[in-house]
């Protein structure tokens, strides 16, 4: 399969976006840069050779996941290939265009039991302005504590995670809100590579 591959349809100012199921989340995401945007649910990156295919059938979303929702949430038409060799098209590319079960979301998360994933449209949003990092020294009761009342605020947090001894939170938004934010909370900033990643290299084989 891996030889489908290709954007299909990239309108920016649609935010929306339709690829082949073989296609290098690489290829997306730097095409989404281009114009300022992003894969909302921010997917992992376990190999050079992730495919956004592979990403949605696997359900896998980044961190940025509890605050603009999960990989399922964004999909907004797919093309499939059922066991009989059909050809099955589901959904489209806006938002509110499903009447009865919507098959394209099914899709994510089932590990191709459902079909092979030919194609699919996606919605996108606008890369933040501003996006930093901070670090904090405290145990993970104490994390857990402060990630929790964070949420309820509206602090501009886009991730959170404890490793290590340290609480990593992301700051995503307009200049103005992250820089406030950003001294209300105090913390060490965190320059580089994204945080869960060095994280995950830290911690994880992969």
């Amino acid at each position: 399969l891996s030889v489908h591959r290709g954007i299909v349809t990239y309108e920016p100012t649609e935010l929306v976006i339709t690829a082949r199921a073989a296609t290098p989340l690489i290829e997306i995401e730097t095409t989404l840069e281009e114009h300022g945007q992003m894969l909302a649910f921010e997917p992992p990156h376990f190999s050079s050779s992730a495919t956004i295919g592979g990403t949605l059938a696997c359900g896998l979303s980044g961190p940025r996941r509890p605050y603009t929702g999960a990989a399922r949430d964004f999909v907004l038409g797919t093309t499939v290939l059922n066991g009989k060799g059909d050809r099955l098209s589901f959904g489209g590319q806006v938002m509110k265009n499903v009447a009865g079960y919507d098959v394209s979301r099914l899709m994510v998360g089932a590990m191709g039991t459902l079909g092979v994933m030919l194609d699919v449209s996606l919605k996108v949003l606008p890369r933040p302005e501003t996006e930093i990092s901070l670090g904090f020294e405290m145990d993970p009761i104490r994390a857990i504590e402060r990630m929790n009342r964070l949420t309820g605020t509206p602090v501009p947090l886009s991730a959170a995670c404890h490793a290590a001894g340290r609480l990593v939170i992301r700051l995503s938004g307009t200049q103005l809100g992250v820089c406030a934010a950003r001294r209300g909370l105090g913390g060490d900033e965190i320059d580089g590579t994204p945080f869960w990643r060095g994280i995950n290299e830290q911690t994880h084989p992969w």
